[in-house]
């Protein structure tokens, strides 16, 4: 009979670097002023920050220049669009308007291969199109940013069609698409009606999914055979977007399908305060943003923003705890599945909170990723990619200047 693995195993630290940072104490506090009186990174980080980020893009650019391979891939996930999106990100946070020109250059260049099928933002045609909208707003190019959200709004019917509810290639994925116009554009340009539709159908699908299964939480949503909960493939992914819409069909059901779901996944926590990555699978190894903890803390933390309940809370510290301790992946610096995207739990604790042990952790895995490349991790298969490699690492610590307003990519609207 096969042993059944249990939170005692020593299974996360052979997918992790031991953390040897010392942790956050009172005596820190004064050793360290993180923050400058305006709320910015104190100045000796964020030199340093600077100045790998200098590098990381130099570095990007030649690989984009001698591998022409890459704009192949047209995702946000992997490929030039997610690209694009960090040269957005840049343009927002140093207002340089060469980083607007490049994001649009590379939102162009992948636009030419849009396939007119998918509609998900993070791997289908819904990102393209939504990226493209922001990017020629800010140029001032209003007729050409209208016509991409026009084209993204004649997707709905995507949402009819035999696919998933997931962030990744579902139906989230889609309305998520919707929002992220929307925040940049406002309620203008897309209006109640397609989000509600597609929101609607995402909470009644999982409703029949659940009573279907006989499951205990309210909803529940299935991917590729297995009863996912993490923040891409699964049910806490779905509900963090959920938890900040503000559409008639999710308010509604706020209280009768979101909140008794979140405490379905909120129960599901190990011993080792990490979460599984299936119903069913007893197995505590995956520490990642896709799967565990550092995906699912983001549903906690807006939970508690949402319903005002301590237990979220202390979930989400709990959570932080077992991130801290095995969060230094070896697959990489990325957003995914590697330090940078497990460090956004961190500020999500900290802005939540002000807690500066949160703060404090989350400068310390951004050090391990200003080494970049010294520490014998593996190389991803897309090593310059938005969610695999340096395109995600370089939109980390960038946004880390200025940790009261950071938010992981393609999460949060």
């Amino acid at each position: 009979m096969k042993k059944q693995r249990t939170s005692h195993d020593p299974f996360m630290e052979e997918r992790s670097f031991q953390n040897r940072f010392p942790d956050y104490t009172d005596e820190k506090e004064e050793e360290e002023c993180l923050l400058e009186e305006d709320g910015k990174l104190n100045g000796v980080l964020t030199t340093r920050i600077n100045d790998v980020v200098e590098k990381l893009l130099k570095a990007l650019e030649d690989a984009l220049r001698s591998s022409p391979e890459i704009a192949e891939d047209t995702s946000v996930y992997t490929g030039i669009t997610g690209i694009s999106l960090l040269y957005l990100h840049l343009y927002e946070v140093y207002k340089k308007e060469d980083y607007l020109k490049r994001a649009k250059e590379l939102i162009h260049q992948s636009l030419k291969k849009l396939r007119g099928r998918k509609s998900t933002f993070l791997l289908g045609d819904g990102g393209q199109l939504a990226i493209a909208a922001v990017v020629y707003d800010k140029l001032g190019q209003k007729k050409k940013s209208r016509e991409y959200v026009t084209r993204l709004k004649s997707m709905k019917e995507s949402i009819l069609e035999d696919i998933p509810n997931e962030l990744m290639n579902g139906r989230t994925g889609y309305l998520y698409a919707l929002m992220f116009i929307r925040s940049y554009l406002g309620v203008e340009e897309i209006s109640d009606d397609i989000p509600d539709e597609t929101a609607a159908l995402v909470l009644e699908l999982g409703r029949k999914f659940a009573t279907k299964k006989g499951i205990s939480s309210p909803l529940m949503y299935e991917w590729h055979s297995k009863l996912y909960l993490g923040a891409c493939h699964g049910l806490s992914g779905i509900l963090t977007l959920l938890l900040q819409c503000p559409l008639k069909s999710v308010q509604t059901h706020m209280k009768d399908l979101i909140q008794p779901s979140v405490d379905y996944v909120q129960s599901l926590q190990f011993p080792s305060r990490n979460y599984p990555s299936s119903i069913g699978n007893d197995v505590d190894r995956l520490v990642h943003w896709c799967h565990g903890a550092p995906g699912i803390i983001h549903m906690l933390i807006l939970a508690y923003k949402e319903f005002k309940e301590e237990k979220y809370l202390d979930s989400a510290r709990r959570c932080s705890d077992v991130i801290w301790k095995y969060g230094l992946l070896k697959k990489g610096y990325g957003l995914c599945h590697g330090p940078a995207g497990n460090a956004y739990a961190f500020l999500a604790l900290y802005q939540a909170t002000n807690d500066q042990k949160q703060l404090y952790r989350a400068c310390k895995f951004a050090e391990w990723c200003l080494d970049f490349g010294t520490h014998g991790c593996s190389v991803p298969s897309r090593p310059h990619s938005l969610f695999e490699g340096s395109a995600g690492t370089i939109y980390f610590l960038v946004d880390l200047l200025h940790p009261s307003k950071a938010k992981f990519p393609c999460l949060y609207i």
